[in-house]
């Protein structure tokens, strides 16, 4: 597609984004072929809001010297866990031994690391952590007040509900039932909160029972905070894959450009922020 490689060229002329050690704390998973969303998303987000960020991004496995070199040029002081660093978290509170599927679910399943990777940092106790394939348009004023003082999981609604699996199966794991629609292009979660010897069970008997899902993910996050109250960001002001008029009229506080979107996204929304 020539939308997503002029994209991909263009965002080296993207402008420097401080990122501040006391900023509100916000985590990416990403690498080589995420990168420059991520720059796009970060700089849109910048532009839509006055407060002050801390950029964390979670090495999804194939940052390299170049790639670092250009996170210090384009992003000066944002964090960067590396995967010996990751390593070395998983190791301490997950180690293979006592998690053997969540392990091997990372060997093949890239979007688990968004709950592996990422809540095994120390530091921050409740992270919220964004996809990359979005752009803001306005000030996201939901997600900064939760960012100053997180109380409960804070999630996106979802344009259809995509779990993979069952409900029936999912509510049986979970002992609870489990919310509509969750989308997890911004979720917030407590790092704390997580229960790994539920995910491991939950992994393997989702998938002994009704196969393997590309929204695992997902339904694994609908599980976790299915008897928790959480803060939901409205669906027609945080869009999960917007349509041509919403993405040409810049509709609402932020798009999460999924399935039919993705061609709006490549063609023309990221040119608004060069």
């Amino acid at each position: 597609m020539n939308g997503r490689r002029e994209m991909e060229q263009r965002s080296l002329e993207l402008p420097p984004v401080v990122s501040h050690t006391n900023g509100l704390p916000i985590y990416f998973l990403t690498g080589k072929n995420y990168l420059y969303q991520t720059l796009y998303c970060i700089q849109s987000l910048i532009k839509s809001t006055a407060a002050q960020f801390k950029f964390i991004l979670v090495d999804d496995g194939s940052f390299n010297a170049a790639l670092m070199e250009r996170v210090a040029k384009q992003l000066p002081g944002a964090q960067v866990i590396t995967v010996e660093q990751i390593s070395e978290n998983l190791q301490n509170t997950l180690p293979e031994a006592r998690y053997p599927y969540l392990h091997k679910k990372r060997a093949v399943y890239p979007h688990i690391k968004k709950l592996t990777d990422v809540h095994t940092i120390p530091g921050d106790d409740w992270k919220l952590v964004l996809d990359s394939d979005m752009l803001f348009w306005h000030d996201p004023r939901e997600i900064i007040t939760w960012l100053y003082a997180p109380q409960q999981p804070l999630h996106m609604i979802d344009c259809t509900e995509a779990y993979g699996y069952s409900r029936q199966l999912m509510e049986q794991l979970a002992g609870a039932p489990v919310k509509p629609l969750l989308n997890v292009g911004a979720i917030g979660l407590k790092s704390e909160a997580i229960d790994w010897d539920k995910l491991e069970n939950w992994v393997k008997t989702l998938e002994e029972q009704e196969g393997t899902s590309y929204y695992l993910e997902q339904a694994l996050s609908a599980m976790m905070i299915a008897d928790t109250d959480a803060a939901v960001l409205k669906a027609g002001d945080y869009i999960v894959n917007p349509g041509p008029d919403q993405i040409k009229n810049k509709t609402g506080i932020l798009h999460h450009y999924v399935d039919l979107s993705k061609e709006g996204y490549f063609k023309q929304a990221w040119k608004h922020f060069l």
